[in-house]
């Protein structure tokens, strides 16, 4: 193994091959290992009756019926040897120093992925498109964003988003094990099931918030409460949107506006089973269906984990075959053949795909892998670098990628991870706490600008004055009106 690690690999296809040779030697040593556990263990006892047998009364007796079959096995077999283990080893050398056809090729990739360079992920492409309510994209915007699962609608995730999940899943497992045959996949999908048990537990996890536990989700609902801070703000709904939203939850939907939303208010975080018996209509919500729901909605959410942490992984892989796409559809169709020809016969071409280009300024690079003009990159403003810690204190390079990145995935799950709507308010904030000190202030100048109806509402006495409804009220009790 040493000796297999410490040979050069040029190529990206020799990696590769490198690898695998060494997940040989690996799997060799482990088998080999456990065989000598098991003896050394005797857990059958042969080796405790044969040390017995040795050291016995009758040892000489039982020596020359041993040597006695061993002269025998050798009289029918006399061609026979053993093969040392060293004698594998060397037939492991004298392939990785002459190659032949088969071992240049231990991996089976189909022609999109290179050999290990691209991933192909056309049919996982065909299967996403189909599904019903997903938004319409191209390849190359699918490749970019076929992990941001979290984006999809919940309610969209049903019976043929599972399928195309596992097709996913089970696409990039196979590739994972082809380019990285050292990496425990086994390890990190546990690491992955128990950060998922976590997260879910807190209701942390991208795409199922907290919210999703509380009673209006259980009932399907689209009502939600968060946005809401009293039962006053409910009340402007109306009595029809009221009534719809506590029908859905199987509650009483009767009464004045005021009894309606407290009714409702009462609901928010909390679980149906929790909310009193007496808030409900004659037919109260199985509870069997609502826990079959929720074990196949963690079910679904434990699949994104993995596919979560399978893109991670294959995120080089992921980005170069996204470049590859590109320049693929920028090329006409004699330039795509002649591409083709050059890299099916000749493997020089890995040699310079591997060669790092020449970088001293670390330029970005183009289309064509080469570092952009030093011009382009100034005109652009990319030498000028923005912090954003709503992000996770990540870097954007140049003013326009800054800007686009208020309403991009990333800046928008950090804001909802503060509790605060990613609207036009806070377009340049990247600080947290001047979010936080903005949010605070836009709702101190909302609860100013909410009518209040003891002191904006306005009634006249028998004799034409005009007075508050508090000041009415306390005058009618007083008996002065």
């Amino acid at each position: 193994m040493a000796k297999e690690m410490l040979h050069p690999t040029k190529t990206h296809r020799e990696k590769i091959n490198s690898d695998h040779r060494l997940k040989q030697l690996v799997d060799r040593s482990t088998e080999c290992a456990t065989e000598l556990r098991d003896l050394y263990e005797d857990r059958d006892g042969l080796r405790k009756e044969e040390v017995a047998a040795l050291s016995g009364p009758n040892e000489f007796a039982e020596f020359y019926t041993r040597l006695k079959s061993i002269k025998e096995f050798h009289r029918k077999h006399p061609n026979e040897i053993s093969i040392p283990m060293s004698m594998e080893f060397e037939e492991l050398t004298k392939a990785r120093e002459n190659p032949t056809e088969e071992m240049q090729n231990m991996v089976e990739f189909t022609d999109e992925e290179g050999y290990g360079k691209y991933l192909d992920l056309h049919e996982c492409y065909e299967k996403y498109i189909n599904l019903k309510g997903v938004e319409r994209v191209d390849y190359i915007t699918y490749l970019s964003t076929f992990d941001q699962l979290f984006d999809i609608p919940k309610e969209r995730k049903n019976a043929a988003y599972r399928e195309y999940l596992q097709i996913l899943l089970e696409y990039l497992e196979s590739y994972c094990n082809r380019i990285k045959p050292l990496l425990e996949l086994q390890e990190e999908m546990e690491e992955v099931r128990s950060d998922f048990e976590r997260q879910w537990g807190d209701g942390m996890f991208p795409g199922w918030p907290k919210e999703a536990m509380g009673a209006l989700t259980h009932a399907g609902a689209h009502l939600d409460l968060s946005a809401f801070s009293s039962w006053e703000e409910l009340a402007s709904l109306g009595l029809d949107r009221l009534k719809s939203a506590l029908m859905a939850l199987g509650l009483k939907c009767g009464g004045t506006l005021e009894e309606r939303a407290q009714r409702l208010f009462s609901t928010k975080g909390k679980r149906l089973q929790d909310l009193d018996a007496t808030l409900f209509a004659k037919s109260k919500p199985g509870k069997a269906g609502k826990s079959r729901d929720s074990e196949r909605q963690k079910e679904l959410a434990a699949l994104e984990a993995q596919a979560y942490r399978l893109a991670e992984l294959l995120g080089e892989q992921r980005a170069a075959t996204r470049d590859n796409v590109q320049r693929k559809q920028a090329r006409t169709g004699e330039e795509r053949e002649e591409s083709d020809e050059e890299h099916f016969s000749d493997d020089d071409s890995d040699d310079d795909d591997d060669d790092i280009p020449y970088n001293p300024k670390n330029l970005p690079l183009g289309w064509d892998g080469k570092p952009i003009p030093y011009w382009l990159y100034k005109l652009h403003g990319l030498n000028i670098n923005y912090n954003c810690e709503i992000c996770g204190n990540y870097t954007y390079r140049g003013p326009k990628a800054f800007q686009r990145h208020f309403a991009e995935w990333r800046h928008a799950h950090g804001m909802r991870c503060l509790g605060i709507p990613n609207t036009a308010h806070f377009a340049n904030v990247t600080l947290i706490e001047d979010a936080v000190a903005l949010w605070q202030k836009i709702k101190s100048s909302k609860e100013m600008e909410r009518w209040k109806p003891d002191m904006e509402e306005e009634y006249e006495d028998s004799t034409g004055n005009v007075v508050t409804k508090k000041t009415f009220d306390d005058l009618k009790r007083q008996g002065l009106l």
